[in-house]
């Protein structure tokens, strides 16, 4: 009995080591599936703000792929549509250079400049391209001027993007919180979600491809501070999508857009050189913005009615909130003093619902249609050209054809094309916009909705019995037959 005891403490105590040497195995094993995992760019690299300053991307100099390993930056690309293996080869905190203009450099700003809140709505997007936006935020501004950054995620899918996000900001010398849309909600709402946790002072809006340069912040806050209802961008540098080099953006340009609400740039006028004296370090007005990044006051986005909340996804948000700034008292300008660097891309990664183009055009003619009362049909060129009648036709909500605008020279305008009327009775005719007036003038009487062409004293009317596609002038009777809604969608209770 007494072996027999003995064999089973030395059993016993031989599969307690067994046992701790298996726990042993297991552990170092996983370590080494970590250290695997880190050496292939997923998060949690303790190198990531450690490499040294000659390394890859360093000063904004592009990255450069070796041959080799070609086909594989190729197949990483179309994760993100930029070249995601250079961005993973870049130090997160990477040096940039100082791109602004001398006069810039040695400005003084205040010392009571307001705090922001610096929003960044992301959707699957990059580990390192993120977190690249989040340290330049940190890294170049002063701290006392930044009261939090909140992470928008709009629904990713991304499992990095999730419980290793979090733990990852927690360690950050700022306060960095990240909140979770319930479902995709798009870039629109995704911000006025942000917007509503956010506690500054001052809300500013960055794309989650960004990176801030020295000095970015002051001026931007400086403006604000002198009058709330500036609302400002600071110059838009370009990182290369398939390099990330860091390249330097024009003073000299300023946002615009054309007829079909395609959001341009354009040079500076030579009547805003001569307001601000030839002073390139002075803000430049701008009638809209890019969109992507720019500071506005809390108090003055309220007050603008904030973003349209109706739009989707993404596109158009830009000229509309441009809109609603300049029509509600605000100035829009482009600091010349502030550079922020953005990855652009050649095609966007994410899924629309509905598709792009859909998506896209149900939010720009949230700006602009122009609607009959009666008929519930649109003006629409039809695809025509110079010097041929104008068309009307049922509303097909894609925008396109049916995008026409009523200018401050009281134009209304497809393009480059007016409408025209040189006799009583019409026809109406689409002709290349002179900006005389005289037949191109019409008035919008915006309480009895009517489109009253001064030169023949006639009102704009639905389509006449011999051409039903093609609207007509006769004299003004006040029917519903001769009501235009310009902006339909803001206005369904009118249907």
């Amino acid at each position: 009995m007494r072996r027999f005891a003995y064999c089973k403490v030395v059993l016993a105590t031989s599969l307690v080591w067994v046992m701790l040497d298996m726990f042993i195995l297991l552990y170092f094993s996983e370590c080494n599936k970590c250290d695997d995992k880190k050496e292939r760019g997923l998060p949690g690299r303790d190198d990531a703000l450690t490499r040294p300053r000659d390394g890859p991307g360093e000063g904004g100099k592009p990255v450069v792929i070796p041959k080799e390993n070609q086909e594989k930056m190729k197949e990483m690309f179309k994760i993100n549509q930029f070249n995601l293996m250079a961005s993973e080869m870049i130090a997160l905190n990477r040096s940039l250079p100082d791109v602004r203009l001398e006069g810039c450099k040695n400005k003084l700003y205040p010392d009571n400049l307001p705090r922001t809140s610096v929003v960044i709505v992301f959707h699957n997007e990059a580990w390192s391209t993120l977190l690249r936006t989040v340290h330049s935020v940190i890294d170049r501004s002063p701290h006392t001027l930044l009261e939090e950054i909140v992470l928008v995620d709009d629904a990713s899918e991304r499992d990095f993007l999730k419980r290793p996000l979090e733990q990852y900001v927690r360690r950050l010398e700022v306060p960095v919180r990240v909140v979770r849309m319930e479902q995709r909600s798009g870039l629109i709402r995704a911000r006025l979600k942000g917007a509503s946790l956010s506690t500054g002072q001052v809300i500013t809006f960055l794309d989650a491809h960004c990176e801030c340069t020295t000095g970015w912040l002051e001026p931007l806050l400086a403006r604000i501070k002198q009058d709330k209802r500036t609302v400002v961008c600071p110059i838009i540098d370009v990182i290369s999508d398939d390099t990330f080099e860091y390249m330097a953006g024009s003073d000299m340009t300023y946002g615009g857009f054309n007829w079909k609400l395609n959001f341009r740039w354009y040079p500076v006028p030579q009547r805003e050189m001569d307001r601000r004296k030839g002073d390139r370090t002075l803000p430049v007005r701008t009638p809209t913005m890019a969109g992507g990044l720019f500071s506005i006051d809390r108090d003055y986005f309220q007050e603008i009615g904030t973003y349209d909340a109706g739009m989707d996804i993404w596109g158009g948000e830009n000229l509309e909130i441009s809109f609603r700034i300049w029509q509600c008292g605000g100035t829009l300008e482009i600091v010349t003093c502030s550079h922020v660097g953005h990855v652009f891309r050649k095609a966007t990664p994410y899924t629309f619902p509905g598709g792009t183009g859909q998506i896209i055009n149900k939010n720009n003619r949230r700006l602009a249609e122009i609607r009959n009362v009666e008929t519930n049909q649109c003006l629409d060129n039809m695809a025509r050209k110079e010097n041929e009648k104008v068309g009307i036709f049922n509303c097909h909500g894609m925008g396109g054809n049916q995008v026409f605008s009523y200018t401050a020279n009281k134009e209304i305008r497809t393009d480059d094309l007016c409408l025209d009327v040189s006799k009583l009775n019409g026809p109406v005719m689409m002709l290349k916009c002179h900006h005389l007036k005289g037949n191109q003038l019409w008035e919008y009487d915006s309480v009895k909705l009517t489109l009253i062409h001064v030169n023949s004293n006639q009102c704009l009317d639905k389509a006449s019995e011999e051409d039903s596609q093609v609207p007509s002038v006769r004299d003004c009777t006040h029917t519903r037959s001769q009501q235009w809604l310009l902006r339909n969608v803001t206005l369904p209770e009118v249907f």
